[in-house]
């Protein structure tokens, strides 16, 4: 009956870290380049009462006696579903079809990788992040500029005054790797690699390592859907819900167990 207590409290734990990942979902539902979480679990050690294939008298046992002892948040994993494309019309904003990461060097030094193409020029006219991450490598637009071009191959032009041709400012490059899903998220919609997402594979937009092509004047939004999140929602309450009474029983019967004791 303890045993059961303890088992019952780990899947409770369990479905309270189901449903944190839930709301962080839910609050990241308008978040540009958001990437979902689904929460994995896993069942913990069991107590072997018979071990399977031990001997039983002139034979052995075909499916022994174990008891499991809970589950446990294993990991969560990030959904690198593409997200719906909203036209925004801003000539700096930037929307990836494709599985490219864009590069962004960070205040440390350190490079990040993001899917939030919302781009804005500092002082120096360079293109950088809402929170002041610079885009890698790195592209300058000459104050004087009238208008702004990206290609779906990363060619960055201007049009200058006084001139008919356009110059071209820069080549903006995208990241993939073999394993997105190892990524770190650090906040601010950035990653940073891992040794479990391996090192980044660095192409141009439409290239042969499958980086995808760019839209200008567009913004990718969140991968999350709402109703499934709310369903997810409502199953981590029945599971929790569930546990909490497998606790209430284990509990009455240890009290008849007591009151047999007290008799």
């Amino acid at each position: 009956m303890i045993r059961a207590m303890y088992t019952a409290a780990s899947g409770m734990s369990a479905q309270q870290t189901n449903l944190d990942t839930v709301a962080n979902n839910l609050a990241n539902s308008a978040t540009t380049g958001f990437r979902k979480r689904l929460l994995q679990f896993e069942d913990m050690m069991y107590q072997n009462l018979v071990a399977p294939g031990s001997a039983a008298s002139t034979t052995t046992t075909a499916a022994g006696l174990q008891i499991g002892l809970g589950t446990r948040a294993a990991a969560t994993e990030v959904v690198n579903t593409q997200g719906d494309f909203n036209q925004t019309g801003n000539q700096l904003d930037l929307a990836v079809q494709g599985n490219g990461f864009f590069q962004v060097t960070r205040p440390d030094g350190t490079t990040a990788y993001t899917r939030a193409g919302n781009f804005h020029l500092n002082s120096q006219g360079q293109m950088m992040t809402a929170n002041g991450d610079l885009l890698t490598p790195n592209i300058t637009i000459p104050s004087n500029a009238t208008n702004v071009t990206i290609s779906q191959y990363g060619v960055v032009s201007a049009t200058m005054p006084g001139q008919t041709a356009a110059p071209q400012l820069g080549q903006i490059q995208l990241a993939t790797f073999v394993n997105p899903g190892g990524l770190s998220s650090i906040g601010g919609t950035l990653m940073q690699q891992t040794g479990a997402s391996g090192t980044p594979i660095v192409d141009t937009p439409g290239g042969s390592s499958g980086m995808g092509t760019l839209q200008q004047g567009a913004l990718e939004g969140s991968n999350v859907d709402v109703v499934e999140e709310f369903v997810q929602m409502v199953l981590a309450q029945r599971a929790y819900e569930s546990n909490s009474k497998v606790i209430s029983a284990a509990d009455q019967m240890y009290q008849q167990v007591n009151g047999m004791v007290r008799s």
